[in-house]
């Protein structure tokens, strides 16, 4: 009697019942990311959107549906970015995050009635992640699935296609799921895999006939449009069969849709094993990563820039000491965090001097993030090379800039949204190739936000990367989740590249990430730390770093030929059912 009363209530509230479905789907999305370790959630989250999208009615209905999913996806994976400017930056760029989920629901109606509709399916997925990692203003790719797997099966992935590789094989994995229902389903009620709703009518007519009892029609009148919408139904049911092949039998389709769903976390499993030794390389070298910690957290963090350079300095002279005590081991290089000296050093002789002073006390070289101002008052988020009286010698200076953060795009126009507008920087693009050299090891950088990109290591790493990187200051998004989704990201790109990876964060989670994606060693957050590690350095390249951006490419030529199918059958269907249409009048005229 329940499931009775369940199954007519979703009948009768289809638009309801699919939209809370919707964002179901986008919560578990959220669920699968970092600090939570739920991962597994992520297939789950796209099988439940597949199902909803995929039986939508028009295109425009799997827009909507994908971008509620959306919504509820990014509304809560994103309030860090709102924290000290208010509500209006964060719900903005949400939404035009959700755009870019409506554009899968969009695409996945589109191809989801294609022989083999999983694969185009999970495409379509890995597409929009292209498109939103792209534009506009060089593209947002916070959200991705494959940034949410880092304890997952799927990580191994990422050696034969970095994260768009995961992604797609998360995504495959949840369409796999989808359509493993619909055959259980189908299975159980020995009914044929439902046809598309486009072509016969189903969401619209009954929608249509609930309007109409709604509006007062006479039964009669109600009665006369249900038998015309049922004698369409059943014409386009007709024309859906001479149109497409015979459907799978129901054991056909059901080891078709379970080999779906296990294919990529096998292939996961078992290319872990193929993952580096996280002791094992060319060679050994001694690292260390200090957090300083700030004085306070905010965008006024560094208010009291000299504190902040303050506080690097002084823990890597009490690291000094602890070496010379015998209590730690000497390292080979140092890596402060981004902004550790947000006081030019090249201009200003007191910073210089400090930093100096640190570099020779512990005997190394430090990689002090730095904001150097430029001859035209421009700004550059730097990485230098420090090494003792030598003073700075390489540099890397940030390619990847943040929109609205270091620099503001069409800052006349948004500043009558935000009374922040006019505290986004002035920052300027490096050119560089994203490697710096210390103490003879080659070592790839890529800043903060620089991480969430494919193309960040890709220059480093063809310029002969032995070790990674990444300086970040996350004071700016207070005691929030942003922190551990960075964190994930990285263990994302050393997987990639197969090398280890040192996090240098102000004010936490600073850590040692080894090759196999595993955190070695990792800070708390707001406590000044020193983490030292013996990492072993690399020149062999996996093969996601040889093939670099060409599987994402393939995905996304892949996606556009099955839309170029999808419109052709859909064009074909609508010639038809318009030649049935007319043969139908004139059948009821000539009788």
């Amino acid at each position: 009697m329940v499931r009775e009363r369940l199954s007519a209530a979703v009948n009768r509230y289809p638009v309801l019942w699919r939209s809370l479905a919707a964002i179901v789907a986008g919560l578990l999305l959220f669920g699968s990311f970092p600090p939570r370790p739920w991962w597994f959630l992520a297939p789950l989250g796209i099988a439940v959107l597949t199902l909803v999208v995929r039986d939508s009615g028009r295109l425009r209905s799997g827009f909507g549906y994908g971008f509620l999913a959306g919504l509820s996806f990014f509304v809560p994976l994103l309030p860090w970015t709102g924290i000290y400017v208010g509500p209006v930056p964060w719900l903005a760029l949400s939404t035009v995050c959700a755009v870019y989920i409506g554009l899968f629901g969009l695409i996945a109606r589109l191809v989801g009635r294609l022989p083999g509709w999983p694969l185009w399916v999970a495409l379509a997925w890995a597409t929009a992640e292209w498109v939103r990692s792209s534009f506009p203003f060089g593209g947002f790719p916070w959200g991705r699935l494959a940034f949410g797997q880092a304890d997952g099966w799927f990580l191994s992935l990422a050696s034969i296609g970095g994260a768009p590789m995961v992604s797609f094989a998360v995504a495959l994995t949840g369409t796999g799921a989808a359509a493993l229902i619909l055959a259980v389903r189908s299975a159980r009620t020995g009914a044929p895999a439902p046809v598309d709703s486009d072509d016969v009518g189903q969401e619209s007519n009954s929608d249509a006939s609930t309007d109409d009892a709604s509006l007062g029609g006479s039964a009669v009148e109600v009665a006369d449009r249900g038998t015309e919408a049922a004698d369409r139904a059943a014409a386009g049911e007709r024309r859906v069969s001479a149109d497409q092949p015979r459907a799978s039998t129901p054991r056909t389709a059901f080891i078709t849709a379970a080999a779906t769903l296990i294919i990529m976390p096998i292939a996961g499993l078992i290319l872990s094993a193929t993952l580096p030794d996280p002791n094992q390389g060319d060679r050994t070298i001694t690292v260390a990563a200090i957090q300083g910690s700030v004085p306070r957290l905010g965008l006024d963090f560094n208010a009291q820039r000299r504190a902040v350079l303050d506080n690097h300095v002084r823990r890597t002279k009490e690291l000094a000491r602890a070496v010379e005590a015998g209590q730690a081991k000497k390292p080979d290089v140092v890596i402060w965090p981004e902004n550790s000296s947000d006081i030019d050093p090249l201009r200003n002789a007191d910073a210089a001097a400090i930093i100096t002073e640190a570099s020779e006390q512990i005997g190394a070289p430090i990689l002090v993030g730095a904001v150097l101002v430029n001859s035209d008052r421009t700004t550059t988020n730097s990485v230098i090379v420090w090494n003792g009286a030598a003073g700075p010698g390489e540099r890397h200076d940030k390619k990847i800039i943040q929109p609205f953060g270091e620099y503001l795009p069409m800052r006349s126009f948004f500043r009558l949204f935000s009374e922040y507008a006019d505290r986004a920087g002035y920052f300027v693009p490096g050119h560089g190739d994203g490697v710096v050299r210390a103490d003879g090891v080659d070592i790839g950088v890529a800043t903060c936000y620089e991480v969430a990109f494919d193309r960040a290591f890709e220059d480093a790493m063809r310029a002969g990367a032995q070790l990674l990187t990444v300086p970040t200051n996350n004071a700016t998004f207070g005691d929030s989740e942003m922190t551990y989704q960075q964190l994930a990201m990285s263990r994302i790109r050393a997987v990639e590249h197969g090398r280890a990876l040192v996090v240098a964060a102000t004010s936490g989670v600073s850590a040692i990430i080894a090759a196999d994606g595993s955190v070695a060693q990792e800070t708390p957050q707001f406590v000044p730390a020193a983490l030292v590690a013996d990492l072993p350095l690399r020149t062999s390249n996996t093969v996601a770093t040889r093939v670099g951006p060409a599987p994402e490419r393939v995905f996304v030529a892949l996606t556009v030929a099955a839309m170029v199918a999808g419109v052709v059958v859909r064009r074909r269907r609508s010639r038809t059912e318009e030649a049935t249409d007319r043969n139908a009048e004139i059948g009821q005229s000539v009788s």
